[in-house]
């Protein structure tokens, strides 16, 4: 049974916020409830609705919005709120009941060159998976069934999927102008059909870099330090290591060598300007937000 955690995100509206889980919540498509009568297939957005400063319910991909109304600031019940609905769903209840439809999902899918010059990035126009996941080999790849369909070409060396995105890291042996449509048709066709990409017993690989609400708590292992370099990493490098077709991972903070640990994922994992984008990058944003807290960054490839 799959376990859920939730991540509170800030919008740009201070009267809505987002509820970010580490599964899928829903699949075909965004739902928008006004009220507890327009909410009727959705028993989850029925029971938020109970709350009376509850205005709008946004249901899409892996995360739940809410509007407020006035009479409440989010700082004073966005933890009550993130705890609820980590009950809710590990109690199993339904979110929103989808009528069953053979109709293909309408989604696109195109591929993009990341710096790593033996990795393809597939972009699809919509959320495929809530948490990042990463297979070296088929035999890490049985949780993920898109995976196992990628490992099937002998040129696939490894699968990063995250979000909207997957990457394809191929051996030597194949050419990225023979391979890259055949690929692209096979993600597309896959995510158009419905089928599960990782399966519910699938883990992140890595676990979850920010700290998520479970009990409304933050982990009492990261000191401050480290929350602050988690912080930065989050907002300022992570979209654009992303965009890369890779991740980046907060690991240990060492406070006596005043040492970062990081670990790179997807398309920067060996990437020959990893090293580069890491000292003239990371290492000097780290330094120039942080002072002297900061000496290095060391990366681990994952």
């Amino acid at each position: 049974m799959k376990e859920y955690s939730i991540t509170v995100v800030k919008t740009n509206n201070p009267t809505i916020l987002k509820f970010e889980s580490n599964h899928m919540l829903v699949k075909r498509k965004n739902y928008e409830y006004k009220n507890i009568d327009e909410a009727k297939n959705s028993p989850l957005a029925q029971q938020l609705f109970h709350l009376p400063f509850i205005k709008t319910v946004y249901i899409s991909g892996n995360f739940i919005g809410l509007e407020r109304y006035d009479i409440v600031e989010w700082q004073d019940v966005k933890d009550e709120v993130a705890q609820q609905l980590v009950e809710y769903l590990n109690a199993g209840e339904p979110i929103v009941i989808e009528e069953d439809s053979d109709k293909p999902i309408a989604v696109t899918v195109y591929a993009e060159v990341t710096p790593n010059p033996a990795t393809m990035k597939f972009v699809a126009s919509k959320k495929i998976v809530g948490s990042t996941f990463e297979y070296k080999n088929i035999d890490e790849a049985r949780e993920s069934p898109l995976a196992m369909e990628l490992f099937q070409f002998p040129f696939v060396k490894e699968v990063f999927i995250d979000e909207n995105y997957v990457s394809v890291s191929k051996y030597e042996v194949a050419e990225w102008e023979d391979i890259t449509i055949e690929l692209r048709e096979l993600i597309r066709n896959f995510i158009a059909e419905g089928k599960e990409i990782v399966n519910d017993n699938a883990k992140p690989v890595g676990g979850t870099q920010a700290p998520t609400v479970t009990n409304n708590n933050i982990p009492e292992d990261l000191d401050d330090t480290s929350l602050e370099i988690i912080d930065i990493l989050e907002e300022y490098v992570k979209p654009a290591v992303a965009s890369d077709g890779g991740n980046i991972l907060f690991k240990s903070y060492n406070a006596e060598s005043r040492t970062v640990n990081v670990i790179l994922q997807g398309a920067c994992s060996g990437c020959p300007s990893s090293t580069f984008t890491l000292k003239n990058g990371i290492e000097t944003m780290l330094k120039n937000m942080m002072g002297d807290k900061v000496n290095e960054v060391v990366a681990l490839n994952g």
